[in-house]
C-alpha cells in the first residue's frame, strides 16, 4: 500500500467529482493557463487561496509564504511575480494577509524561533515603522490586526516598487496591485483600502491607507 494512502483516495475522487461534472475539465485546463490574478498570500493552511475566492484551478496563479512577505531579495517571490506580469499577463496582483498570522504573532511577541526569525524579521521591520500606532494599542487582538493590516499595506508597497511592476507600468501594461486581509474566523475578505493602478498612484495612496490608523 502507498504511503498516505488517504490521499491518493482524494484525490482520485476529486478528479472523479470534477469528470462528473464537466467531462472536458482536465482537456480544458492542459491545454490553457490564463489566470488574470496573481495571489501573494501566507503560507498558513487555513487559507486556500482558490477556495477563498471560489475560482478554479487555472483562474488563480498564487505565490504564498510566511507572512505574505514580498522583498527584493527574494527570487522565488520575484520570479512568480515576472512570470504572472510578463507571461501570464495578469491584470491583478492581490496581496492578502490574514488575522491569526502566525509570522505577525511573532514579530508583536518578539520570541525566538529558530531560523524563521530571519524572515519574519521584515514583519519586524513594519512594526517598527509604525511603532507609534502599534504601542498607541492597548488590546492585544486589535494591535495583532492592525499589524496584519499594516504588514499587507507594506507589502503592497514593496510590489508596487519592484522593477518588474514598474517596468509593465511604463509599457502601459494594465495592472493593479490591491490588499486585502482575509478572516479565519467567518471567511470573509477584507478590503484594505488600498489599490494602486500606476506608478503615480503610489505615494498618494499609501499615505491614504496608513492614515486610517
Amino acid at each position: 500500500m502507498k504511503q498516505l494512502q488517504n490521499l491518493f483516495d482524494n484525490n482520485l475522487q476529486w478528479a472523479r467529482n470534477r469528470i462528473d461534472r464537466d467531462p472536458d475539465f482536465f482537456n480544458k485546463l492542459l491545454h490553457q493557463q490564463k489566470p488574470e490574478y496573481l495571489w501573494i498570500g501566507c503560507s498558513d493552511s487555513r487559507v486556500p487561496a482558490n477556495e477563498i475566492v471560489d475560482l478554479l484551478p487555472g483562474e488563480l496563479f498564487v505565490h504564498r509564504n510566511v507572512g505574505n512577505i514580498v522583498v527584493h531579495s527574494d527570487l522565488n517571490c520575484l520570479s512568480v511575480m515576472q512570470f504572472a506580469v510578463d507571461v501570464l499577463k495578469v491584470k491583478h496582483i492581490i496581496v492578502c494577509g490574514h488575522y491569526g498570522c502566525g509570522g505577525v504573532r511573532a514579530a508583536i511577541d518578539d520570541k525566538r524561533l529558530g531560523l524563521i526569525d530571519n524572515w519574519v524579521q521584515h514583519i519586524k521591520d513594519v512594526k517598527g515603522k509604525h511603532s507609534e500606532i502599534i504601542t498607541a494599542i492597548n488590546d492585544d487582538k486589535t494591535r495583532e490586526d492592525t499589524l496584519c493590516e499594516l504588514n499587507v499595506i507594506e507589502q503592497v508597497l514593496n510590489v508596487s516598487n519592484t522593477t518588474i511592476v514598474q517596468d509593465a507600468w511604463t509599457r502601459k501594461q494594465p495592472l493593479s496591485i490591491h490588499g486585502w486581509a482575509y478572516g479565519i474566523s467567518d471567511g470573509v475578505l477584507r478590503d484594505l483600502e488600498i489599490s494602486i493602478n500606476n506608478a503615480s498612484e503610489i505615494k498618494s495612496v499609501y499615505s491614504k491607507a496608513v492614515q486610517k490608523f
